[in-house]
């Protein structure tokens, strides 16, 4: 995935990592250039701290750097408290995600 321009950046206490965030730099058509954060986790004992939103303000940070102008992400339906937090960041919903898997034969 690195090869593909994947990227991490982790938050941490002391010498403990305690939330990552995966990283994609891609342009599409209807957002242009953009960041999309992938598997952000934070430590479940350290959540409801500010720390996602710490973590997210570098992320927007490093956006800004690379020159993207958007941010766009995927979050699971059933993922109730991540889609909380999504849209407290500003987050829109604009559609569903769909995945199939492509048969070899």
């Amino acid at each position: 995935m690195v090869g593909q321009g994947y990227r991490c950046a982790g938050i941490y206490s002391d010498e403990i990592l305690i939330g990552i965030c995966g990283l994609w730099i891609l342009t599409k058509y209807y957002v242009g250039k953009h960041i999309e954060p992938d598997n952000v986790i934070i430590l479940e004992e350290y959540r409801s701290n500010g720390l996602g939103k710490q973590l997210m303000a570098w992320v927007y940070d490093y956006a800004k750097s690379q020159g993207c102008i958007a941010s766009e992400l995927n979050c699971y339906l059933t993922n109730d408290k991540g889609q909380l937090f999504w849209e407290k960041e500003g987050y829109e919903k604009i559609g569903y995600h769909y995945q199939r898997t492509i048969e070899f034969t």
